[in-house]
């Protein structure tokens, strides 16, 4: 029963107590004195019902009314979402889309039905899904707008370079917390960045990955790492099983298995590592990174110039002297009695290095301490003292 017909039983209801007032008085054989008060008892509570049932239509009429406005508010911003010129998508906390706009889907180049219930991850860049994902944890978690670069999956395998700014909307009630996506088109941008800047495009929005001292770090093809903090040692291993040192890649200083045409590539953390990686084919798409790369290239290209002249030196002598040199430019501190090597490094990987054997470099450093040219602290960290 609706609220319209519920007032009209109770006019009925009122008119029929009316009438059965009205045929109470001509019968004889009810007493005079009771009816008075008993149809005035009846027709005050038919009122006080009709009353309050006038009352709940106006309710009902105002509820009509605020729920219309509501609903042509609710349109009013569909349509702003639908229109918007940029990319828009809502998905919830896992990435599952629940609304797409019309400059999404044209982004994607799939249409706005096939998007709805699919999960932004299945369209990311396939060599970042795990680091995407555990992005995605961090995001639900934090009331914070993040900001992400990533390539995204076109329909038919394209890619494009895409800035996504990701906003969490809590309703501060039982609903579940939804995820704001705004996505830009960055392929055709080619800008100029201070080299600050650059440093940051390089570690910005990346998940951090640690390694403990003395623990190989997996190589990816697609990807280059960037040292954040530590020091890790390339090597390669020779026919005879020797292991021949072929750079040592300090802070702010990339490296990887695509920078490198051997066979054997191996990467060991020398200290307790923090390292970011970079796709490969994110250099292409993005002018500031490619920019904030480069020189970190040509100076691991550089340092394998720097071993290649120390391992060309002919007599060990002189290898062990280019390459104390070298580690002295490359990790060495300054004290207060005059340079430390913050890394301590074995006569074996010393004696790799300079093609030698760890005996012959046992005696070599043995006399360099002789001549007060090195010394080691309690730590075993060669120092190269002032001398006056």
């Amino acid at each position: 029963m609706n609220i319209e017909q519920l007032v009209q039983r109770v006019e009925i209801l009122h008119k029929h107590i009316t009438d059965l007032s009205e045929t109470a008085y001509v019968l004889t054989w009810i007493p005079s004195e009771l009816l008075p008060q008993a149809f005035h008892q009846l027709y005050s509570a038919a009122k006080s019902i009709q009353a309050e049932a006038e009352g709940v239509y106006q309710q009902h009429e105002e509820l009509i009314q605020t729920h219309n406005l509501l609903e042509t508010e609710r349109q009013y911003y569909q349509n702003l979402f639908e229109l918007a010129p940029d990319a828009y998508l809502v998905t919830n906390p896992e990435g599952i889309i629940q609304s797409v706009n019309t400059a999404a889907a044209r982004l994607i180049n799939v249409s706005q039905d096939y998007l709805r219930g699919k999960s932004i991850i299945d369209f990311v860049f396939p060599a970042e899904p795990q680091q995407f994902t555990n992005e995605l944890i961090q995001i639900s978690h934090s009331q914070n707008v993040k900001e992400i670069l990533l390539l995204l999956q076109q329909h038919y395998g394209k890619y494009i370079a895409v800035s996504i700014t990701v906003t969490v909307i809590d309703y501060e009630s039982e609903q579940p917390t939804k995820l704001l996506w705004l996505l830009r088109d960055t392929s055709g941008q080619r800008l100029e960045s201070h080299p600050h800047q650059n440093q940051e495009e390089l570690t910005d929005n990346r998940p951090i990955y640690k390694y403990d001292k003395g623990e190989n770090i997996p190589l990816n093809p697609l990807v280059i790492l960037y040292v954040c903090r530590g020091l890790v040692k390339l090597s390669t291993f020779c026919e005879t099983g020797e292991e021949i040192l072929i750079g040592l890649v300090a802070e702010e200083m990339v490296f990887g298995s695509s920078m490198t045409s051997l066979a054997i590539y191996q990467a060991t953390a020398q200290t307790d590592v923090e390292l970011v990686s970079i796709n490969v084919s994110e250099i292409g798409f993005f002018s500031t990174l490619s920019h904030a790369l480069l020189p970190k290239i040509q100076q691991r290209l550089q340092q394998t110039e720097s071993f290649l002249v120390i391992s060309g030196r002919r007599r060990v002598q002189e290898r062990l002297h280019h390459l104390l040199e070298f580690l002295k430019q490359q990790v060495g501190q300054r004290i207060p009695s005059g340079i430390r090597l913050t890394v301590r490094f074995t006569h074996e990987d010393i004696a790799n290095a300079c093609c030698t054997t760890r005996v012959t470099i046992t005696r070599l450093i043995g006399k360099l301490q002789e001549q007060g040219i090195i010394m080691l602290d309690d730590k075993k960290h060669i120092i190269f003292p002032d001398i006056s």
